[in-house]
């Protein structure tokens, strides 16, 4: 049975015999299209893309507003577009640090520089798309400021978080679907 969207088989090395299983099973799995309907219905793969963009979301959101947080507190002369461009990187940073580290001390104990490749490798595309949806929401509702006491910014913020995991889930759906390498 083919399983989407696991890392798993980077544990041990594969005997032949699962090696010509995982390469017919990688087959069957990836023969359906992107264009057609059949191919958007796994219920695992929309589970585990789920569970990869809350994991890129929890580093891309904590990166980026505490940069932002940051920079307008102790260097608000550097001005909004700087600001969010740099709490945009500080975001894009914090998600691959955390996702390597989940690579490397999650269930797929990848060793340090495999983690580190995987996480840029599968998350650059996922994390870009919602550092921006995420801070074009915001700087269209709150125009990038940060202000805690403000119930309007909180409400922003749950809904620029809410933008940031709906804009690349269908994105790291395909990905886990059409190119998994892993099945069991």
């Amino acid at each position: 049975m083919c399983r989407q969207g696991s890392l798993g088989s980077h544990r041990r090395p594969k005997s032949s015999m699962e090696k010509t299983t995982a390469s017919s099973c990688s087959k069957a799995a990836t023969s359906s299209s992107p264009t057609k309907s059949q191919f958007w219905t796994s219920g695992p793969t929309w589970r585990r893309a789920a569970l990869n963009t809350l994991r890129c979301l929890a580093g891309c959101t904590v990166g980026d507003f505490s940069a932002m947080w940051y920079l307008q507190a102790f260097h608000p002369a550097i001005g909004m577009e700087a600001i969010m461009v740099i709490s945009m990187a500080a975001g894009i940073s914090s998600s691959m640090l955390l996702e390597t580290a989940l690579l490397r001390f999650g269930r797929d104990r990848l060793p340090w520089v495999a983690a580190a490749k995987t996480a840029g490798g599968m998350s650059i595309i996922s994390m870009v798309t919602m550092e921006l949806a995420e801070n074009t929401v915001d700087y269209h509702l709150t125009g990038g400021l940060v202000q805690f006491d403000s119930p309007a910014f909180w409400a922003a913020a749950v809904l620029s978080v809410s933008t940031g995991f709906i804009a690349p889930l269908p994105y790291n759906y395909l990905r886990l679907r059409k190119y998994s390498k892993a099945c069991h």
